[in-house]
């Protein structure tokens, strides 16, 4: 008999069109989401071609990069950001697809209402016009990222062209200590085989420890996939994957989902399927971790001293004399009592209601130290709802930390939350280019969210397992 065969392949050959000379596959996309930064070029293209959108039931929006999260009155203070709004408005209308805006009640992060909407589900091939969209791939699902033009392709044709990647298997063994998160697992993952290790792969998490998270924690470990240098990561659907989308707005009912359920049981990776690669962390030895260069892959463990560059392989010398120049951090030194000026819960990443409640766990033990900046940025509408009904917010407030409307807010600053000159930020995202966060000289430092509210509490980094 044939080797059984990753969930990988399953779904790819299940949602192979054809096969194209040049080896690359014509591959439909079941579920396509757009927001409003990346569509409107894409849009645009469709009327000069004089198309129109193909299945426009598979395409579902939302507004997240552009929108400020201290007040979201229309019109917008910001005369660009309005226009964009209005602009994706038009082209929903236009084209007959749901628009979940802050009127919806269902607005938020693209890779937050997805899962929480029940769109997102095992089995599926799902795009967006952000890199991030890796994290539903927590469902069982292959989903990536793409670039405007293939979000004109989407639209127009509901597929897109790719070459197949190959399937590296990573095991997380054991058990996590307290105070580790996903986060750290994350990080840990991409600072052991790099932020170019995943090139060329999609990434199979399993083991121990990914087979205990939640659904909300594997979203954030294939959240960060990309930033691995992995298009897709993905975790084999499960009971917690099922309880998760039961009774959820767009997830199957009555019989229907008695037979996704089989379905979904039946993608999952089969016992003898064979991996390009195969990869194992021990649970353990993770601890929480923070970044302290200029790519994810620059982090340690909060109580590591900090590497020497003589110490790393050749070819990243170059790159960690350049971090530690722009972080004006020194080789050997401890990262833990590094002063921060700025700390940001939210993100695609780690703006779920969990991250919130583990966040707010933290804080309610302190204030905000003198001369910080606290925000809490929810991730969707209907996080703020659940987060406030458990009177979150408040906690957050009693602390000193600011409780914004939900949006990408400082992840990317693409609206007015953003650093201003050297400051360094202690925060919940998932990148730390320079320039990220929207000053170009401004620093930030990657962490889970209770890491994120132990420093603020502290006005350092610091061991949350020290507060807890």
């Amino acid at each position: 008999m044939p080797p059984g065969k990753s969930l990988f392949d399953k779904v790819w050959d299940l949602h192979a069109v054809r096969e194209l000379p040049t080896g690359q596959t014509q591959l439909l996309i079941g579920l396509h989401l757009i927001h409003e930064v990346t569509s409107p070029q894409a849009f645009a293209m469709l009327r000069e071609a004089g198309l129109s959108v193909r299945f426009p039931r598979r395409t579902f929006a939302t507004v997240d990069h552009i929108i400020p999260t201290d007040s979201q009155i229309r019109p917008l203070s910001d005369n660009l950001a309005e226009a964009m709004m209005v602009e994706l408005e038009r082209n929903c209308r236009e084209h007959d697809i749901a628009l979940f805006d802050t009127p919806s009640g269902h607005q938020g992060v693209v890779h937050v209402i997805g899962p929480e909407l029940g769109l997102t589900q095992p089995g599926m091939t799902i795009a967006c016009g952000d890199s991030h969209t890796s994290t539903h791939g927590a469902f069982g699902a292959i989903a990536f990222g793409i670039g405007t033009s293939q979000v004109r392709d989407v639209l127009a044709t509901q597929c897109l062209t790719m070459a197949r990647p190959g399937v590296r298997r990573i095991d997380v063994t054991g058990k996590l200590g307290g105070g580790v998160y996903s986060k750290d697992v994350a990080l840990a993952i991409i600072r052991r085989l790099g932020v170019k290790g995943g090139v060329g792969f999609a990434y199979e998490y399993g083991g121990d420890v990914v087979d205990a998270m939640t659904l909300e924690e594997r979203l954030t470990l294939c959240n960060m996939s990309i930033e691995g240098g992995a298009r897709v990561g993905y975790v084999n659907p499960d009971e917690t994957t099922f309880d998760y989308l039961a009774g959820r707005e767009y997830a199957p009912r009555g019989e229907a989902w008695d037979r996704a359920v089989a379905f979904w049981r039946d993608i999952a990776t089969d016992a003898d399927a064979p991996y390009d690669d195969r990869v194992s962390l021990a649970g353990a030895e993770i601890e929480p971790s923070v970044t302290w260069g200029i790519n994810p892959g620059q982090n340690c463990g909060v109580n590591e001293r900090l590497p020497r560059v003589e110490d790393m392989p050749d070819d990243e010398r170059a790159s960690v004399e350049e971090a530690y120049a722009f972080m004006e951090l020194r080789p050997g030194e401890p990262l833990a009592g590094t002063a921060v000026d700025v700390a940001f819960i939210g993100s695609c990443t780690n703006g779920r209601i969990s991250d919130l409640r583990e966040a707010a766990r933290v804080a309610k033990r302190g204030k905000v130290a003198a001369g910080v900046r606290a925000l809490v940025v929810p991730g969707s509408q209907a996080v703020a709802r659940e987060a406030e009904a458990e009177g979150l917010d408040e906690v957050f407030r009693s602390a000193g930390f600011e409780w914004r409307e939900p949006g990408c807010s400082m992840c990317l600053a693409m609206n007015p939350d953003k650093l201003v000159g050297r400051e360094i930020c202690a925060s919940s995202s998932n990148r730390n280019f320079k320039g990220r966060q929207g000053s170009p000289t401004g620093r930030t430092l990657l962490m889970s969210p209770a890491m994120v509210a132990a420093a603020a509490i502290k006005g350092c980094v610091t061991d949350v397992r020290e507060v807890l």
